[in-house]
C-alpha cells in the first residue's frame, strides 16, 4: 500500500523529536499504522543538529508544504497564533488532514478550525497541545466515553510546578526559583505564559470542552498565577496537611462550568500532590469510573513527539472512514455540544486557606470568627502562630469548609477595613479532590 507522506513545518525540539520518532520507529509505527509512515517535506529556518535528515527535502517556507500535493498530513509545530492559524487553515483548503501541539491556536480559535475541517472533510490531531506525552485527551474522548465527566483537575504547567517543587522542597524564594528555571530551559525569558496561568488555561480550556461537550471559551477561563506565593505560604500549608499546586480545575454544576486555574491547596496524601519537578499529572472524575489519574512528562522533545506521532498513527487508520463516522474532534458529535454556561469566579464554590496578618490584641480571632459567622462561612481549622510575632503582628491562618466565593471576597473586603489586620489578607483556594 501507497505510505502516508507527512510535511512537518517546524524542526524545533518538538518537530525534531518528531522526525526522529518517526525515523527510528518505522518499522513498528507501519505495522500500527497498517501502512508506512513517510516524512516527505520538513520546513524549517533553521537546521536541528540533534537530526539526520538525510536527503529529505527541506524548505524555509512553511506554505510549500500545505501546497505540495503530495503532502497527506501536515504536522505544525511552529507555535504562536497567527501565522499557524493561516497555515492550518490553508492546509485544510488544500483538503490535508493536520497534526498540531499548539495550545494556544486550539484553545483560542479550535471553534473555527474545527468547523472548517468538518467542513472539508479533513482531520485535525491535537493530542500534543496538552500534557505532552500523557495520552490524556485520547483517555477523556474516547477511554471515558461511556462516563458523564464530573470534574477534572491537573498540574499542566510544569515550569510552575518545579518552581512550587523547590520551593516546599528547600525554602527557596520563587524570584530565586523562577531564576533557575529559566537558567534550565523551563521558563522563558519571559515567563508570563507560565507563572500567570495562562498556558495552563490553554489547556485546561481544551480539556474542559472534551469532557463536558462545550464549545471552546478560553476567554472565559479564570487565571491567577504563582508569583505572589511566599515560602511562608507553603509552610503554613504542608504544617496544615497540603501541598500547594498550580492547578487547573473545570467542574460541572446545575448551574455551569467551573473553569479556572489558580494556586490550590490539596491534602498531601492525594497522589496528584506528590506530582514535583515539571511533571504532569491530571484527574478526571467520572460517574462509571470514579477517580482516574493520568501522570507523565508534560513537556520535552520525544515525550511530545510521542504524542504528536500517535496522532500521526490515528490520521493514517482514519483515512478511508467516513468523515461523519470519525471521533469527533471534541468528543461530542458538533452538533451536540452544550451551551451550558462558564460560571464567574465569585460563582465558583471552593473551601478557602485565610492568612491575615494582624495586631496582637486580644478579640482579633473573635472579630475573625465573627465576619465569617455573619457571612455563613464555616471554620474547619485555625492556626495562629503566636511564636512568630513581629512588630507586634502575628500570622493568623486558617481554612474554610466550601462556600461561594462571592462570600469570601465580601468577607476578606470586611476583614481588611479592621483597624487590626494590616496588609491584604491572602487567600489560596482548596480542593479535596476526592
Amino acid at each position: 500500500m501507497k505510505p502516508v507522506k507527512v510535511g512537518i513545518c517546524g524542526l524545533g525540539t518538538v518537530g525534531g523529536g518528531t522526525f526522529n520518532v518517526l525515523k527510528r520507529n518505522a518499522e513498528e509505527i507501519a505495522r500500527r499504522a497498517g501502512r508506512g509512515i513517510e516524512v516527505a517535506q520538513i520546513a524549517t529556518r533553521h537546521p536541528n543538529s540533534k537530526c539526520d535528515t538525510g536527503s529529505t527535502p527541506i524548505t524555509v517556507d512553511i506554505f510549500d508544504i500545505v501546497n505540495n500535493p503530495e503532502i497527506d498530513i501536515v504536522v505544525e509545530l511552529i507555535g504562536g497564533y497567527t501565522v499557524a492559524k493561516q497555515l492550518v487553515l490553508k492546509a485544510i483548503e488544500n483538503g490535508k488532514h493536520v497534526v498540531t501541539a499548539n495550545k494556544a491556536l486550539i484553545a483560542v480559535h479550535g471553534n473555527e478550525i474545527f468547523a472548517k475541517a468538518r467542513e472539508k472533510g479533513v482531520i485535525v490531531a491535537f493530542e500534543a497541545s496538552v500534557a505532552g506525552g500523557i495520552p490524556v485527551i485520547k483517555a477523556i474522548r474516547e477511554g471515558l466515553a461511556g462516563n458523564r465527566i464530573n470534574w477534572l483537575a491537573g498540574i499542566i504547567n510544569g515550569t510552575g510546578n518545579f518552581i512550587l517543587t523547590e520551593m516546599r522542597e528547600k525554602g527557596r524564594t520563587f524570584e530565586d526559583v523562577l531564576k533557575e528555571a529559566q537558567e534550565l530551559g523551563y521558563a522563558e525569558a519571559d515567563p508570563t505564559f507560565d507563572v500567570e496561568g495562562i498556558d495552563a488555561a490553554h489547556k485546561l480550556t481544551i480539556l474542559a470542552s472534551i469532557a463536558f461537550g462545550i464549545p471552546l471559551q478560553f476567554d472565559k477561563a479564570y487565571t491567577e498565577g504563582i508569583a505572589r506565593l511566599t515560602t511562608a505560604d507553603v509552610n503554613y500549608a504542608e504544617a496544615l496537611g497540603y501541598r500547594i499546586k498550580h492547578l487547573g480545575v473545570a467542574r460541572r454544576t446545575e448551574a455551569g462550568i467551573e473553569l479556572r486555574v489558580h494556586p490550590t491547596l490539596i491534602p498531601a496524601d492525594r497522589l496528584i500532590a506528590n506530582v514535583n519537578g515539571v511533571m504532569n499529572a491530571v484527574m478526571v472524575n467520572g460517574d462509571a469510573v470514579g477517580s482516574t489519574l493520568y501522570y507523565g512528562a508534560g513537556a520535552g522533545m520525544e515525550p511530545t513527539a510521542s504524542a504528536v506521532v500517535a496522532d500521526v498513527v490515528d490520521v493514517t487508520r482514519a483515512l478511508t472512514t467516513d468523515p461523519n463516522n470519525r471521533v469527533p474532534h471534541l468528543a461530542f458529535q458538533p452538533d451536540s455540544l452544550s451551551d451550558h454556561p462558564i460560571l464567574p469566579i465569585t460563582a465558583c464554590e471552593s473551601a478557602y486557606y485565610l492568612r491575615i496578618q494582624a495586631k496582637d490584641h486580644p478579640g482579633v480571632l473573635a472579630q475573625v470568627a465573627t465576619i465569617l459567622s455573619e457571612r455563613g462561612i464555616n471554620i474547619e481549622s485555625i492556626m495562629q502562630k503566636e511564636a512568630e510575632v513581629q512588630d507586634g503582628l502575628v500570622p493568623v491562618i486558617l481554612v474554610t469548609h466550601r462556600v461561594v466565593e462571592q462570600r469570601i471576597d465580601d468577607a476578606i473586603a470586611a476583614l481588611e477595613r479592621l483597624d487590626d489586620v494590616v496588609d491584604k489578607v491572602v487567600r489560596i483556594r482548596v480542593e479535596q479532590l476526592n
